[in-house]
């Protein structure tokens, strides 16, 4: 259903938070899962839910969440479902307020708390739409029509008007030749400006016609001054991927005055930003230099003097990722901090940070909190070993969990998650996690999985570690052990070692790391040598084709998702091209020929004695699929027995749309079962390619 009609939501019994000793106790005690009997299985992936974004309404007295519900193979393709819910912090009942077939996200509560806004598109050809409905309850109203769909939208303070970001629509001369099929791609020429318009809207209703406030300059977000009367925007010059990635800035606009102000000194990647409240700051979260592979510092600006400061400690072994205020004078931040994250307050003036929730001490890693003003009241969404994303709230040192989206899963027995480190060759200390098999017993070795990370610029967290293409728990019921290494170039150790070894270096140290990780599975005992198998998505997936190939005799198969085969085609075939320039490669491809060609593992494809399954959208921009091609034709030429090519119609950097998932996730785990773990030979028959009796749907019979 659409909307959610509702006399009165009634308030009850304050909910007591939870003490975080009695949240850890039950942590462990979910743990043993003594009870269960069943190991997670591939249909448990496909059916589960989780939450998404959480926001605390302005009285701190509700939690506005969104849901993730997966289609089934039997419904129409798409991407999953994400339905809207209202939770009441008294009494801890959830309410649902937009179920069913649809599509809600970037909740918003209007600041008199009346009512939530979101973004949602009804209608199979509808544009996303900026729609409201009454915390009351009643019919969800569309508040904006823009004739393209709206990307982001924020309340202004004074609860009156909305800003939203939309694309320029097309022209009367555009959709006339576009009828007349005069309608050509003029590549990397023929995109259009994000403009932010302001729509005044009343109670239930939008008031007028929308204003377009920005002109000739992509707007990618922004965020409304405490007063409603000034605009801060991220901006760049054109409306493309690679200048999202490496050319945006900061700027202050207000509605009706001419110009851009530059606020920000950034240099390369940018992160999220926000007003103090009130309003003669601003604080933002940055790379350190333009080389840097992901943001990493918080900076805080002085809007009258446009003073800067770096508030980040140095040499701080982590990656800032979000910051927010707490007050005038202090800061909150969100920080990558190895596998785990912590929420951090700081001074404006700068200093010591001090760490206010350790995901750690909890067990628990979170998204950036929503919050009351001065921290009082705090909800983020949370996961753990033990289940994926949910609601948790924080009050006065004290953590709840609100929201139980899969309550069979207590009925499952999962494997033991544990974080690891190791040496690496030189002597540095690379951590990973690793999940044991379900039935794990010390002193027998086991098949391992290695699932190695996109990006580079990513890391695991110690949190929920199953999902369709890296499925960790059901490998760990399947009898694999599984692991994932944080190698060097990850976030989340600090700026040196995400890019001292990464930087014009790649497939070098950070792949010699994974190696590493596979040998000190084997010294211990817990892997088989002769049972090994690797796989990963996008520069993971690189790192699949580079085992296949110079690391062969490490890995028996491989699992290689819309990865990288040839490090030169691949620069001049990929959406973010400075951004490979600026913050990997470091020089031209003129000036790295030889050691793109020596780095790429279609160089060494003659040597491969690993089965090689290849998976990949065909409207990927981020990695071509012609890198897909490439590989499986270098294979195939030098007559490799056991190589397998499938594409996916229309998907792109990843599969958003249920068939794929479900042919991904079945597909590699018949791969790892055939060659890992019953040891197919190489020269023998591959696994049948059909495997359409797994999708679940009700085959016609010949």
């Amino acid at each position: 259903m659409y909307s959610l009609s509702r006399k009165k939501l009634q308030f009850g019994i304050l909910l007591k938070p939870m003490p975080m000793v009695v949240l850890l106790f039950l942590g462990l005690v979910f743990q043993l899962r003594v009870w269960a009997a069943t190991p997670l299985t591939a249909e448990d992936i496909l059916k589960m839910q989780y939450v998404t974004s959480a926001k605390i309404s302005p009285d701190g007295q509700w939690v506005a969440y969104t849901r993730r519900v997966p289609r089934k193979a039997t419904d129409e393709p798409g991407s999953a479902y994400s339905e809207l819910h209202v939770l009441s912090l008294k009494t801890g009942e959830s309410f649902p307020f937009i179920t069913g077939k649809v599509n809600v996200h970037g909740i918003e509560w209007r600041p008199d708390g009346s009512s939530i806004a979101f973004l949602m598109s009804r209608g199979k050809k509808a544009k996303t739409q900026v729609w409201m409905i009454p915390l009351a309850g009643g019919e969800a109203i569309q508040i904006t029509h823009s004739p393209t769909s709206v990307s982001e939208f924020h309340w202004n303070p004074n609860g009156e008007e909305i800003g939203y970001l939309a694309v320029t629509p097309p022209s009367k001369k555009e959709k006339f030749l576009k009828e007349k099929g005069f309608h050509f791609i003029y590549f990397e020429e023929d995109w259009k400006h994000r403009n932010l318009y302001v729509q005044k809207v009343g109670k239930y209703t939008a008031q007028g016609e929308p204003r377009q406030i920005t002109h000739d300059i992509t707007i990618w977000s922004f965020v409304y001054a405490p007063d409603g009367a000034t605009i801060a925007v991220s901006a760049s010059e054109k409306n493309l991927i690679d200048y999202r990635y490496m050319f945006r800035k900061v700027y202050l606009l207000k509605p009706g005055e001419e110009g851009l102000q530059p606020i920000s000194q950034n240099e390369g990647k940018l992160g999220n930003f926000q007003f103090s409240p009130d309003g003669r700051f601003l604080v933002y979260t940055a790379a350190f230099r333009r080389s840097d592979h992901a943001v990493s510092q918080v900076y805080v600006v002085n809007l009258e003097t446009k003073e800067v400061k770096n508030l980040t400690e140095p040499q701080f072994r982590g990656h800032v990722t979000w910051a927010g205020w707490k007050d005038n004078g202090t800061i909150v931040y969100l920080a990558a901090e190895g596998v785990w994250n912590t929420l951090n307050t700081v001074s404006r003036k700068g200093g010591s940070r001090n760490i206010i929730l350790h995901g750690k001490d909890v067990g628990i890693v979170f998204n950036p909190p929503s919050f009351t003003p001065k921290l009082k009241q705090v909800v983020f969404v949370g996961q753990s070993s033990q289940h994926p994303r949910e609601v948790f709230y924080w009050k006065k040192k004290s953590l709840v969990r609100l929201t139980d989206s899969n309550p069979w899963l207590k009925e499952r027995l999962l494997g033991k998650q544990e974080v690891i480190h190791y040496p690496a060759r030189d002597g540095v200390e690379i951590e990973g996690i690793l999940i044991y098999p379900v039935d794990y017993q010390p002193g027998q070795k086991y098949p391992l999985i290695v699932s190695v990370h996109g990006g580079p610029e990513s890391h695991y967290t110690n949190g929920w570690l199953s999902y369709y293409f890296q499925p960790g728990q059901v490998l760990a019921g399947r009898g694999y052990a599984v692991f994932y290494p944080n190698y060097r170039a990850s976030t989340g150790y600090g700026v040196e070692f995400a890019m001292k070894w990464h930087y014009n270096n790649p497939a070098g140290t950070e792949f010699d790391d994974v190696a590493d990780g596979i040998d000190y599975l084997i010294k211990s005992g817990i892997a088989d040598r002769d049972r090994v198998g690797l796989g990963g998505g996008s520069y993971g997936g690189f790192a699949a084709a580079w085992f296949a190939t110079y690391y062969t005799k490490k890995v028996k198969a491989v699992c290689m998702f819309v990865g990288i085969s040839d490090l030169i085609s691949k620069r001049g075939t990929t959406d973010i091209p400075n951004e490979e320039l600026y913050v990997h490669s470091g020089k031209k491809l003129e000036e790295m020929w030889d050691l793109s060609l020596k780095r790429s593992p279609i160089y060494w494809a003659h040597q491969s004695q690993t089965a090689v399954l290849i998976l990949g959208g065909t409207a990927d921009t981020r990695v071509h699929p012609s890198q897909s091609l490439e590989m499986y034709r270098r294979l195939k030429m030098n007559d490799h027995p056991a190589v397998r090519l499938v594409q996916y119609p229309g998907e792109g950097h990843g599969n958003r749309r249920q068939p794929g998932r479900i042919d991904v996730l079945y597909r590699t785990l018949q791969w790892y079962d055939w060659y890992v773990k019953e040891l197919h030979p190489l020269s023998g028959p591959m696994p049948p390619v059909d495997i359409s009796d797994k999708y679940g749907l009700d085959l016609p019979q010949d």
